[in-house]
């Protein structure tokens, strides 16, 4: 079975068939899906899903770009949300000097804040860098190695960093993007890193793999981004599957 271990299925581009695509799921081979919030207002709808469906579990965290709503009220109802059974990380959280939706400086305070969320309430952390790879790894090693652990969500960075993030205990998280022909760095990082260290995600409804490129993406496109890691590896793609369960598992602390 695939675990899909950053998705948005809370997103408005399944507002037309979300229930009948969750529902679908398990029996198309997606075993377990991890839905992830992005603003303070989707830390409950991603809840909700969690509650609705019982292979969706949640992670509760606002994204950089929209870290400008935070106060410490707020941080203190996110902190009550993760004690719900199906909260299994804090996320995504992070820096995005791509967008620079906020400043650096508010960026940063609520990355470290909810940094130390995670380790109050013991959860993983689901790290988003755009732009930002140096400080965001610099926050990282400061204010996180050696606590609750986590992925950093759609690996941007190089083979070098890589290597120094699994130094501190995190994994790397794998989508779509390492199927296009351009993603040469990518996929140096995919071959690189060891398959007991790799997540596979969609971010869906974004970065859809080839050959499905710039339509809608689902947790069922994930075999393409199964089968090119195995290619890159030499191994068989079920191999890429199972390990990349269990990496999830156990990471997420998720029993069963």
């Amino acid at each position: 079975m695939i675990f899909d271990t950053h998705a948005h299925y809370d997103d408005e581009q399944f507002d037309g068939d979300r229930d009948e695509l969750l529902k679908s799921m398990p029996d198309l081979g997606v075993g377990t899906i991890v839905d992830v919030s992005a603003t303070y207002e989707s830390c409950e709808k991603v809840l909700a899903l969690a509650g609705k469906y019982p292979h969706v579990y949640a992670a509760i965290g606002v994204h950089p770009d929209e870290v400008g709503e935070l106060n410490e009220d707020k941080i203190q109802h996110m902190k009550e949300l993760c004690c719900n059974k199906k909260v299994v990380a804090v996320g995504e959280i992070g820096l995005d000097y791509y967008w620079d939706n906020e400043p650096h400086e508010v960026q940063q305070k609520w990355f470290i804040r909810q940094l130390e969320l995670a380790k109050e309430v013991n959860l993983p952390v689901i790290i988003h860098s755009r732009e930002a790879s140096q400080e965001t790894f610099d926050i990282m090693k400061e204010h996180h190695a050696g606590s609750t652990g986590g992925v950093i969500h759609c690996y941007s960075g190089s083979k070098e960093m890589a290597a120094e993030y699994l130094k501190m205990g995190y994994y790397i998280g794998i989508g779509g993007v390492v199927t296009f022909k351009n993603a040469r760095v990518m996929k140096e990082v995919a071959a690189a890193v060891p398959l007991e260290r790799i997540l596979i995600e969609t971010d869906c409804p974004y970065l859809a793999p080839t050959p499905y490129r710039g339509k809608r993406n689902s947790s069922l496109f994930l075999p393409y981004v199964i089968e090119e890691i195995a290619k890159l590896k030499g191994i068989a793609p079920k191999t890429v599957e199972e390990t990349t369960w269990e990496n999830a598992m156990r990471m997420y602390k998720i029993n069963g």
